[in-house]
């Protein structure tokens, strides 16, 4: 046996042997409105007026709830709370181009997709409090909120696959992180949706932030939107700071994915907020970081586009703020209103329809319980704040 198979170091070596780089790509970044609020008359989106201004209004109700939702927190009323503030334009736009029979999977801070997509402002405020009826997510197209960060990514791909089976006129709509882009789901749900062709459109916020971990140092790639090469897809990178490009992004992405082309979209944006209310983003970035980011904040970006383009004069801001609150203290009110906790609750969500077995068990607690009143000095009722 040559006790020396290889040459030590290696001999000549073929130059021509190739290779593909990312450094060869050009990514380039779409834009509508530029950070000063100037923008491309070419570029804007087929919307009316009304429309345009509506988008202002959507902007401002997330930019409410945000603040609104993470000062209930503080004072005890909201178990936990994960705030969406500076990602106005990418959680606006990318709700505004869905239609209503789209399937939405969203991650935790775009509230104001799931708002336009249906969804009660009360039952996303009975979520944060830890009340397992908000997760049925009653009246609208709307899955779970996928805590388990990029874990909804295969579910995506797989209710794709199934509206493609059924001929849908629809398609799944995720939203997840820049961190979730790192993890296993998201190589096998992107994988399975490029070799099958679902229609299916997986939507990154790039908020620069995986929890406290800079994007940088969680991948080598130089953007989120070339991985969907890997996959056989088409990606879209997305100034996402920027409502309109957004909006034509996603509308775009849409049709492609109704055609059978999945496509991934990577809005470039900035978390403002901390990732939750349990975190302290003052330990890992700068106060200078922080305050570059709010001078390309959307929504003032946007109102400059109104204001230029003739279509301020329509909007009363201070009626629509009044009505933004007004809103969110009704959607308060409403979850304090919720019925307290019945026992039916801890058996009626495991199935479909609950088992013989299942409701002989409730029943015989259920009885338990109407004979011992004094059980209740043992049962903690969840908070109402």
């Amino acid at each position: 046996m040559n006790e020396a198979p290889r040459p030590e170091p290696p001999g000549s070596i073929d130059p021509e042997v190739g290779s593909i780089s990312q450094a060869d790509l050009t990514v380039d970044t779409y834009q509508v409105i530029d950070a000063d609020g100037s923008y491309d008359t070419e570029r804007l989106p087929d919307l009316t007026e009304e429309q345009f201004q509506d988008l202002y209004r959507w902007m401002l109700l997330q930019r409410t709830y945000d603040e609104r939702g993470t000062k209930l927190q503080r004072r005890g009323r909201l178990g936990t709370f994960v705030s969406g503030k500076g990602q106005e334009g990418a959680i606006v736009g990318s709700g505004f181009a869905l239609q209503d029979q789209d399937w939405v999977f969203p991650y935790g801070r775009a509230a104001g997709t799931l708002l336009m997509h249906g969804l009660s402002l009360r039952d996303i405020l009975l979520y944060w409090r830890g009340v397992e009826d908000a997760s049925r997510m009653k009246g609208a197209n709307v899955y779970g909120f996928a805590i388990s960060i990029g874990s909804h990514i295969p579910v995506v791909t797989g209710a794709g696959w199934a509206m493609k089976l059924d001929g849908r006129d629809s398609i799944a709509f995720a939203s997840l992180g820049d961190g979730a882009t790192s993890t296993g789901a998201f190589h096998e749900g992107m994988n399975f949706a490029g070799v099958l062709d679902v229609p299916a459109v997986f939507f990154c916020h790039n908020n620069q932030y995986a929890i406290s971990l800079p994007f940088e140092k969680q991948t080598a790639a130089d953007t989120v939107a070339q991985k969907a090469l890997a996959y056989g897809m088409d990606g879209i990178r997305v100034d996402g700071n920027d409502v309109l490009a957004v909006y034509n992004a996603v509308a775009e992405a849409r049709r492609r994915a109704l055609a059978g082309d999945p496509v991934l979209v990577e809005a470039v944006t900035y978390r403002r907020a901390a990732h939750t209310t349990s975190d302290d983003p003052t330990r890992y970035r700068s106060d200078e970081e922080v305050e570059d980011w709010e001078r390309r904040d959307p929504l003032e970006r946007y109102e400059t586009f109104l204001r230029d383009a003739g279509f301020w004069e329509g909007i009363d801001e201070e009626a629509i703020r009044e009505e933004v609150e007004a809103e969110f203290s009704a959607a308060v009110d409403a979850a304090d209103a919720f019925e307290e906790r019945n026992v039916e609750e801890m058996f009626a969500y495991i199935h479909e329809e609950m088992p013989p077995e299942v409701r002989r068990q409730y029943e015989e607690y259920a009885a338990f319980l109407e004979d011992h009143p004094e059980m209740d000095d043992y049962i903690e009722q969840r908070p109402k704040g």
